[in-house]
């Protein structure tokens, strides 16, 4: 007792707690997309390593893990996105206690507890890995929720050139696509890994791919976009996909029968895919680019080339962009 006593009243002050919880579909169920009115979370694993929890701050839930305590990483986290809010990152990460039998208050990683059932920095330390966040700070819809995606049980081994360029890229185009073309509707976004074959110091294993995906929602709960992504563990481009196309591959990767991610529901051909106005020229050329490019940097390089080519001759018509991956003919009065 007296060793966990101070953790946990460091962490009272802190506000960090988050709960395992039987359901996180009832206890904390809107991180979830209800496409239709009907509320479809991601494939929940069964098997007494996979727990769900509701992260929690300050007494407010902020987003949803599923998480794997035999390969000690997270299946997925799952999160609104609210805006780009520009959230300071911070230095202290912490674990869950409950799934120690410790408790239900977060605590640092710092503290000697004995941790079995997820990472610790003394794992990642020297591995030549980043904790890679699945909920990142720059979703984050405060900077309490930035601080509460700094726990073990939101982040996975990522290579560390993969986090800091690649994934980094694709992170900030997703946000900057739904800043423009779904916000103030409701955005929902998942976040995962599927484990690989490999280990950090016998213990964590080392993902072999991250993928995330969103589905954009109107106040009627019909779909408005969606639109996958997914990447290899190394500093390759990610590939951008449907959400079917997502799925089809999660379930090959993962093994385990069929996956999905908003329920099968979120499939509507998103902004990068399809929303191209029918100005034949550049349409046809825009078309070109998506068909010939499957990574998202590759697909905006085309993009942005056709743009520079055609100028738009008809002073009436632009090609505006929406983001790095989005982009819409408009016209103008």
């Amino acid at each position: 007792m007296s060793l966990i006593s101070p953790v946990l009243l460091l962490l009272a002050f802190s506000g960090c707690s988050s709960e395992v919880v039987p359901d996180f579909t009832e206890t904390c169920p809107e991180f979830f997309a209800m496409p239709g009115g009907t509320l479809f979370p991601p494939t929940i694993f069964t098997g007494n390593n996979y727990k769900q929890i509701c992260q929690k701050r300050e007494d407010t839930h902020e987003f949803a893990t599923l998480y794997d305590t035999e390969n000690r990483i997270p299946v997925y986290s799952a999160y609104r996105f609210e805006g780009i809010k520009h959230c300071k990152r911070q230095k202290i990460w912490y674990i869950e206690p409950q799934l120690e039998a410790l408790g239900p208050n977060m605590a640092s990683e710092s503290s000697k507890l004995k941790i079995q059932n997820q990472a610790t920095g003394e794992d990642y330390k020297n591995s030549g890995y980043d904790r890679g966040h699945l909920a990142p700070v720059y979703h984050s819809r405060s900077q309490s929720c930035s601080h509460a995606t700094f726990t073990l049980t939101n982040t996975a081994p990522q290579n560390s050139s993969f986090n800091q360029d690649q994934w980094r890229i694709t992170e900030e185009a997703v946000a900057q696509t739904l800043n423009s073309t779904c916000l103030p509707n409701s955005a929902y976004i998942v976040t995962g890994v599927v484990p690989g074959p490999d280990k950090i110091k016998n213990r964590v294993c080392i993902p072999s791919h991250f993928w995330t995906a969103y589905c954009c929602l109107d106040n009627n709960q019909q779909v408005i976009d969606s639109h996958g992504f997914l990447g290899e563990n190394i500093n390759d481009p990610v590939q951008n996909m449907t959400i079917r196309d997502l799925e089809g591959k999660l379930t090959d990767l993962y093994g385990k029968g069929a996956f999905h991610i908003f329920g099968g529901k979120c499939k509507k051909i998103s902004s990068t895919l399809r929303r191209f106005p029918s100005y034949d020229s550049v349409k046809d050329h825009l078309l070109h680019c998506q068909e010939r490019h499957s990574t998202a940097k590759d697909f905006l390089t085309c993009v942005e080339r056709v743009h520079r080519r055609n100028r738009w001759k008809n002073s009436h018509r632009q090609l505006r962009p929406l983001g790095k991956y989005s982009f819409r003919i408009s016209e103008s009065s």
